[in-house]
């Protein structure tokens, strides 16, 4: 019984699992952030695109 518990204890691959987990959320996270703000300056574009037709079909 004690060796299985110290070798439970030495046992690393559980933690190795996690700190990849927390990488890829990170990274996840961080790609999320950099799409709103792509898609926010898209839907900034359009609306300029937009504003634009319409000033120029009353014209």
């Amino acid at each position: 019984m004690p060796r299985m518990i110290r070798r439970l204890i030495s046992d690393e691959s559980g933690a190795t699992a996690i700190e990849y987990a927390l990488i890829a959320a990170l990274i996840a996270m961080g790609a999320i952030v950099a799409m709103q703000g792509v898609g926010n300056e898209v839907t900034k574009n359009f609306e300029d695109v937009e504003a634009k037709l319409s000033s120029a079909g009353t014209a």
